[in-house]
């Protein structure tokens, strides 16, 4: 008896590896809140408001771009290096980062600490965990490195910048986009390097593949031996969906950033016809969860706009740095439509029959991504005078941890901005992730009620 009642009280007070992520992902951001608070952050030497430092502590640690205060010239050294070091830990991952300090130092893993870091990088077993972490931050520091030189390169060579300037802006500029971030130096963000391919081109890389995610991009790495030896491609089904999927997403959103804004003045007019390619093509790397932007977003089209919130509601690949439902969601919805437009009982990808909780999960991540959406609109409306498409934009952007904005950003007031940081750390965490972080436990129904069909359209 005493033993059921220890094993009982176990389960209650046992913490969700879900519930873990979110805790986690909290403290962090409450703790890069203080810090940007301190008078040490700010540029005048002064202390920063409550909203303003949790505004910027989330978007960063979500790895968004929103901000409410020009990073640049606002925060000082020591806060800029505040904000670059919650990018990298929120796009590495709370957990993932935790379980690598603890496998450096004891050289073992927990059985908590494996659940916790599967949750976070949506590794296939336990038992590749150790890999994972060492393949994660093997990744992440080669991706950041060479872009982080190539473009402080750029930046001496091409901009006749100081040696430490050039370094610096390199360095900050390819965490940010390998981590999806979309924080800059610059205020216009870089709108200054928009007829610039040797910037924008690897920054556009780095994105898209930190936008691909770490299963992804693992795969793709120790593939590529078994390939040269057997000339074989055997990659799994999420790599290949992911792959055709973002290919297909970045060449319609280039194609119809192009054509939506070829002539207009305020963004692709003024270009050659390569520089509009190079741009349409960066917008829609970009729209991806990125954040950085080399044309002006508040003078764009509505309907191109309307285009960037479809890309930026999608979002990248699972277990990555980007945001949005994932294009593996998409994809499975895509497939479920066909499936069911075709009459067909069962939905199918690339020779593969996609098993029923799949539908499920997609259906229920992505009602959930427009219940949230709908709701933060509303939300942002009643509280702010702006135009009902900038403040959908807005809503997308930050659900979508992209950091894209027209510009209305600073203009919400603090209730507005409370919005959007929730919308920032759900959007990061995933509405799945967080319901069933909320959950006390997992219940499995033992019997099936009688079946019955209502009447759909």
């Amino acid at each position: 008896m005493a033993g059921q009642l220890t094993r009982a009280r176990r389960s209650v007070f046992a913490v969700h590896p879900a519930r873990t992520l979110v805790m986690a992902f909290a403290a962090v951001i409450l703790l890069g809140t203080f810090l940007l608070m301190l008078p040490v952050s700010s540029e005048d030497g002064g202390p920063t408001g409550f909203v303003t430092a949790l505004f910027t502590s989330t978007s960063a640690v979500c790895v968004t771009g929103l901000v409410v205060v020009d990073t640049g010239t606002y925060w000082s050294g020591f806060g800029e290096g505040v904000i670059l070091a919650l990018i990298q830990v929120g796009g590495f991952g709370i957990m993932t980062m935790a379980s690598l300090l603890a496998l450096l130092v004891s050289g073992k893993l927990r059985l908590r600490m494996q659940l916790t870091v599967q949750a976070e990088t949506k590794s296939l077993g336990i038992g590749y965990v150790r890999r994972v972490l060492l393949g994660v931050a093997g990744t992440t520091l080669a991706v950041e490195l060479a872009v982080g030189a190539w473009l402080a390169l750029r930046f001496r060579f091409g901009y006749d910048r100081s040696i430490a300037d050039s370094a610096y802006s390199g360095l900050f500029h390819a965490v940010s986009a390998f981590n999806n971030a979309g924080f800059g130096l610059h205020a216009d963000s870089l709108t200054p390097y928009a007829q610039d391919p040797w910037v924008t081109l690897p920054v556009a890389l780095a994105v898209i593949l930190g936008g691909l995610g770490f299963p992804v991009l693992l795969e793709l790495l120790r593939h590529r031996t078994r390939r040269r030896l057997t000339g074989r491609r055997n990659w799994t089904l999420h790599t290949r969906m992911t792959l055709v999927t973002t290919a297909v997403l970045l060449l319609t959103g280039m194609l119809f950033t192009c054509l939506l804004e070829w002539g207009n003045p305020g963004t692709l007019g003024p270009l050659d016809w390569g520089q509009k390619l190079l741009n349409g093509f960066f917008h829609s790397a970009m729209s991806r969860t990125a954040g950085f932007n080399a044309i002006d977003i508040g003078a764009m089209e509505p309907s191109t706009l309307l285009m960037t919130c479809t890309l930026m509601f999608i979002g990248g690949g699972s277990a990555g740095t980007a945001g949005g439902i994932k294009v593996t969601t998409f994809a499975v919805l895509a497939a479920a439509i066909i499936a069911e437009v075709r009459g067909e009982p069962n939905s199918t990808v690339m020779g593969r029959r996609l098993a029923p909780h799949v539908l499920r999960q997609a259906l229920t991540v992505a009602l959930l991504a427009v219940g949230l959406v709908i709701g933060a609109t509303l939300a942002l409306l009643t509280v702010s005078s702006a135009p009902f498409e900038g403040v959908l934009f807005e809503a997308v952007s930050a659900f979508g941890t992209v950091g894209l904005s027209t510009g209305i950003t600073a203009d919400f007031p603090d209730s507005g901005r409370f919005v959007l940081v929730l919308l920032m750390f759900v959007g990061r965490l995933g509405p799945v992730t967080l319901v069933s972080a909320l959950a006390l436990r997992e219940r499995t129904r033992r019997y099936q009620l009688p079946e019955e069909r209502p009447v759909i359209g």
